[in-house]
C-alpha cells in the first residue's frame, strides 16, 4: 500500500505541471544517442505519446547527423564540418534528403506510431513551409561556403498548427527549401527553434548528448540568462558544435518563448522528468518573460 501511495503522490507533484502546459506548445529537437539507443528511442516515444494524450502539443524536429556520416562513409564520401555545421555539396545534399527523409523521419513516425501516438512525418519542403537561403559562416575572418547549407528566412507554421491542434504530432525532417526550389540542409537545432519561435511555443526542449552548457571548470550550469549564454560565445567558454545549439535558443527567446532547455537524452523519460519534475537536469536558458 506505500508503493501505491507513493506512486499516487508522484501523479500529484505533475499535477501543477499539467496544468500549466495544458493545451500550450512544446517544441521537442530530438537527437543524439537517444536516436541511436532503443531503449533510449523508446522512452522519448512513450514521453511524446503521453504529453499528447496529457493535453500538450508536442511538435518534434529530428537530427539525423550519425546516419548522414554512416550513409556518406558507405559511398566513399568523406564528411567536413565548418564551425560546428557540416559542408554539403549537391551529392551530399542528395543523400541527406534521402536519409533525413525517407529513412530517418519514417523511423520515428513509425515508432511514435506503435506506442500509440499519431504521428505525421512532414519536411520543410511539404507546402514550402520552411523557406531558407544559402547560409555561409566566418573562419578566422573569412566568409566561407557550406554548400548546400539553409539559413532560415521563414516558417510557415499554419500546417503546424493544423496538425498540432487536431490529434496528431508533426515529425519534421530538417531540409528547407528556397524560392527556386533548391533543397537546402538544415541544423536541427535551428530548425527547432525556429520552429518555437513561429509557433509560439510554451517550451523549446532539445534533446542532446551533453549534461548541459559547463562552465569554464566543466561545471554544469542549470540556469543562465541568455545574455550570460552570448558571453559564454564571446569569451570561447561555448565553441564547435555548442554554438548553433545555444544560439538557436537564444533566438527562440529572443522570439517570445520564456525558456529552453537542453537536457541530456541519455537519461531514461528525460522529457518528463523535466517538464513535471522539479528534477534538475540540463541547462535552462531563460528570458526576460520567464
Amino acid at each position: 500500500m506505500q508503493e501505491l501511495i507513493k506512486r499516487a503522490g508522484i501523479l500529484i507533484e505533475a499535477l501543477p505541471y499539467m496544468q500549466k502546459f495544458a493545451g500550450k506548445t512544446v517544441v521537442i529537437k530530438y537527437g543524439g544517442n537517444a536516436m541511436i539507443n532503443e531503449d533510449l528511442k523508446n522512452s522519448v516515444m512513450e514521453d511524446i505519446t503521453l504529453l499528447k494524450y496529457i493535453g500538450l502539443k508536442p511538435i518534434v524536429v529530428h537530427g539525423g547527423g550519425p546516419d548522414i556520416s554512416k550513409a556518406l562513409d558507405d559511398l566513399g564520401l568523406k564528411s567536413r564540418f565548418i564551425n560546428g555545421l557540416r559542408y554539403t555539396d549537391k551529392r551530399t545534399m542528395s543523400v541527406a534528403q534521402q536519409v533525413l527523409i525517407g529513412k530517418t523521419n519514417k523511423e520515428i513516425v513509425a515508432l511514435l506510431n506503435t506506442k500509440g501516438g499519431r504521428a505525421v512525418g512532414i519536411s520543410g519542403i511539404d507546402g514550402s513551409f520552411i523557406e531558407c537561403r544559402k547560409q555561409t559562416t566566418v573562419v578566422d575572418g573569412v566568409e566561407q561556403d557550406l554548400g548546400y547549407v539553409g539559413d532560415i528566412v521563414h516558417v510557415k507554421h499554419c500546417i503546424l498548427d493544423l496538425l498540432s491542434s487536431d490529434q496528431y504530432i508533426p515529425v519534421i525532417a530538417p531540409i528547407g527549401t528556397d524560392e527556386e526550389g533548391n533543397s537546402y540542409n538544415i541544423n536541427a537545432d535551428t530548425v527547432a527553434a525556429a520552429v518555437a519561435s513561429a509557433v509560439q511555443a510554451e517550451k523549446l526542449v532539445l534533446l542532446t548528448d551533453v549534461e548541459g552548457v559547463k562552465d569554464d571548470k566543466g561545471q554544469v550550469i542549470y540556469e543562465a540568462h541568455k545574455d550570460e549564454i552570448l558571453e559564454m560565445i564571446e569569451n570561447g567558454s561555448i565553441s564547435g558544435g555548442m554554438i548553433p545549439k545555444v544560439m538557436g535558443c537564444c533566438d527562440a527567446v529572443d522570439a517570445g518563448g520564456s525558456c529552453v532547455h537542453i537536457i541530456d537524452g541519455k537519461i531514461q523519460h528525460c522529457l518528463l522528468l523535466e517538464i513535471f519534475t522539479k528534477t534538475e537536469i540540463g541547462t535552462l536558458i531563460k528570458g526576460d518573460k520567464y
